[in-house]
């Protein structure tokens, strides 16, 4: 990687005796279904503090439409959800961490409903969808198409009514603080009140994605991967880089933003056709419409590749009248924005940058590389979903691995004690002589060309002309010392996109949501296993981990 990746500690210059302080046993980064959880879980121990990037509804929990996945009914079984996960997870899920998730998810499930989540009956249970890559229904959902919001107001519910919890909302994490190499906190900055040091035994990051690093995504804007830039900076590994997973049907109307058609809609029976109206997934995979998701997010580019159109349809007119309404009343309400009405017009889709399932690497209890550091949640790199991510299971991991990293950082906090020299703390760099660039240029075309060359298809010609572009870039933006949220942004999304093609050309295979078109096939031999990246002596640093029951392999 270029050195103007890694030559900077901080973004920021700062010394903490002239900053603002706040004490807490616990910060958790991020309020998503992962952070909420952790922070509940964490209050049960001592002081927590939620640090929130905007408001404390903005995440991608709140935007999640399908559900999360459970095994509440049967025949169903632990074992047939973590068989499902495992095979869509091509070779690199890890089976204690998936074991877990699964059969402690129903308990988390029923304890969401016990705080007061409405989830959608059928008579007296919960009532069960099925969605892609899963043999069974198992997909509980909230007021047909709102499951995340409704997840997100009862964890918010929950966590304002805890004495111990704080939430500092529209405040930016800049960086971690580091003492002796150890998490004693964030430098943060708040719309009110400026700069400030938050101090704490235990951190956890549950920061949430990177959407926002391509051009079509499901993100909300401020999916950054602010999270996954400054646990680099402050020395934590990262893993699974190259693993971006794509959500097939996103709503496409030209100079619109991207709007998610959940994969519920599929699972209800909706089919993919062309403009021909021919329904063209059978033609690719078994399953069809209900293949995994980086099967059927290549088919469409396929499809779409030969039949030279930019997009595909979703049809859902063979569906009994007013079902469409009722399941996903939110996604009809979208439609009818646009002057689609899904009982009678083909609904326009195409994929999208979805969820990034590369992260901070964590043991099973959240514990990354640096001591007093955890995360949990998109943000990190549990082992969960290897190289492809099972639907709905996100929201099952945030909600099973907050609670079990939120209880071991409240449990850890009290042994935690933030060092004296911390208080001394500074850090500075020279003013740059370099040009500035136009920042909102630079975002706009970082997105526009990973879209381009590190999106469902790549191949090292041009993951090489990213990184030279983005080496390019960084030269004129990361030498710079910023003072506002728009510039750490670009920052930390340059040294993120720029992680990503790294690993992507690294891994010279095909795996799961990873597609190389000049290496189309996996090769087991070279990479049944993760690649991760740290930075060392201002330089980042390569390493292949093998699958715990593999040989070890290395990669050229």
């Amino acid at each position: 990687m270029s050195p103007h990746f890694v030559q900077r500690r901080y973004l920021i210059n700062f010394d903490v005796q002239r900053l603002g302080q706040v004490f807490s046993d616990v910060i958790v980064v991020g309020t998503g279904i992962a952070g909420l959880r952790a922070a509940i879980e964490a209050a049960r121990f001592g002081t927590v503090l939620i640090v929130a990037k905007d408001a404390a509804t903005e995440s991608n929990t709140f935007y999640a439409q399908g559900g999360i996945a459970g095994v509440l009914n049967p025949p169903d079984t632990p074992d047939a959800h973590a068989a499902d996960t495992l095979d869509v997870a091509c070779g690199l899920g890890h089976r204690d961490v998936v074991d877990r998730m699964v059969r402690e998810g129903p308990a988390r499930i029923r304890e969401l409903r016990d705080w007061g989540a409405d989830f959608d009956l059928d008579g007296a249970q919960v009532a069960c969808g099925l969605e892609g890559g899963h043999s069974a229904p198992r997909i509980v959902h909230a007021h047909g198409d709102a499951t995340g919001r409704e997840i997100v107001r009862t964890l918010l519910d929950r966590a304002r009514s805890i004495e111990n919890i704080r939430i500092f909302e529209h405040c930016y994490v800049i960086d971690i603080v580091t003492v002796n190499d150890a998490c004693v906190g964030v430098i943060t900055h708040h719309d009110k009140y400026g700069y400030q040091v938050f101090w704490a035994g235990q951190t956890i990051l549950a920061s949430g994605g990177t959407g926002a690093l391509f051009r079509e995504s499901t993100n909300p804007p401020g999916a950054t991967g602010d999270g996954h830039a400054i646990a680099l900076r402050a020395g934590a590994v990262l893993r699974d880089m190259e693993f971006m997973q794509f959500h097939p049907t996103t709503l496409y109307v030209a100079g619109a933003t991207r709007a998610l058609i959940s994969e519920a809609v599929r699972g209800e029976g909706a089919w993919l056709v062309d403009r021909a109206g021919h329904r063209f997934m059978p033609d690719y995979h078994a399953d069809a419409e209900l293949a995994p998701r980086d099967v059927v997010s290549r088919a469409m580019v396929d499809h779409m590749a030969r039949s030279e159109t930019t997009c595909v349809y979703l049809d859902v007119r063979h569906l009994p009248r007013g079902r469409f309404a009722e399941r996903f009343p939110n996604i009809h309400a979208l439609c009818r924005q646009f002057d689609i009405d899904p009982e009678h017009d083909l609904i326009p889709v195409r994929p999208a940058a979805h969820y990034y399932i590369g992260g901070v690497a964590v043991d099973p209890h959240g514990q990354t590389s640096i001591p007093g550091l955890r995360a949990c949640g998109e943000a990190a790199s549990s082992g969960v979903h290897g190289a492809n991510r099972l639907a709905s299971n996100s929201l099952l991991e945030g909600l099973v691995f907050g609670t079990i990293v939120g209880e071991a950082a409240g449990r850890a906090a009290p042994k935690s004690r933030t060092e004296a020299s911390a208080s001394r703390l500074r850090y500075g760099i020279g003013a740059s002589a370099r040009t500035e660039l136009d920042l909102a240029d630079v975002r706009n075309s970082l997105r526009s060309v990973m879209w381009r060359n590190a999106g469902i298809e790549r191949a090292a010609p041009r993951l090489e002309e990213t990184n030279e572009i983005i080496d390019f870039w960084a030269r004129y933006v990361m030498d710079k010392v910023f003072d506002d949220r728009f510039g750490w942004e670009t920052q930390n999304m340059l040294t993120v996109a720029r992680c990503l093609t790294h690993a992507a050309l690294a891994r010279k295979e095909s795996r799961g949501v990873h597609y190389r078109s000049d290496y189309p096939t996996a090769d087991p031999e070279r990479f049944l296993g993760h690649i991760a990246l740290c930075v060392r002596d201002q330089s980042l640093v390569q390493t292949f981990e093998p699958r715990r029951d593999a040989a070890p392999v290395s990669v050229s």
